[in-house]
């Protein structure tokens, strides 16, 4: 899988652990910034990053400042993006069978790099639920493109794409 992570420079130092880590576990990773501890704005890689995962050019994307909320809200800007800040393994497997979330977002000043990880793993390691979480994917899409019709039409849909098959 391709990966873009980015942070500001409090996650400076916690995202090369996270680099090496998903590297170890097989993935391809690009780094869009920041390259240094000097103080900058978590709105230019959370930017950044969601663009790269927007535009398909990259599978997901992982990004860090002090506590993930900043950068998350950054991501979650751009249109297709559905980032979730977690600060635990849990949510972060929910988010990604119920949500389908693209980008991973956590606070350095909130975990420590060993729980980073297992929060990465479970991220990683869990797929999009579809069925009933289908619709409401799809209802957060409709909402973002501020489509009222749209939004009404999947909400009243019997499609079978909006059914649990399991």
């Amino acid at each position: 899988m391709k990966i873009a992570i980015g942070s500001d420079h409090v996650g400076f130092e916690l995202k090369p652990v996270i680099i090496d880590y998903l590297k170890e576990l097989g993935h391809e990773v690009k780094d869009f910034g920041t390259f240094s501890n000097e103080r900058t704005d978590y709105p230019i890689y959370g930017q950044k990053v969601a663009e790269k995962v927007a535009s398909k050019e990259f599978d997901l994307g992982i990004v860090i400042c002090g506590t993930g909320v900043g950068i998350s809200l950054a991501a979650n800007k751009v249109p297709g993006i559905r980032a979730v800040v977690c600060s635990e393994p849990y949510t972060a497997k929910l988010s990604r069978e119920h949500n389908n979330t693209n980008i991973l977002a956590f606070g350095s000043r909130v975990v420590g790099p060993d729980l980073a990880k297992m929060i990465v793993k479970e991220w990683l390691s869990a797929s999009f639920f579809g069925g009933r979480h289908a619709r409401r994917v799809d209802e957060l899409k409709a909402i973002e493109d501020q489509n009222t019709d749209e939004f009404e039409e999947i909400r009243k849909s019997t499609s079978d794409k909006y059914i649990d098959k399991g």
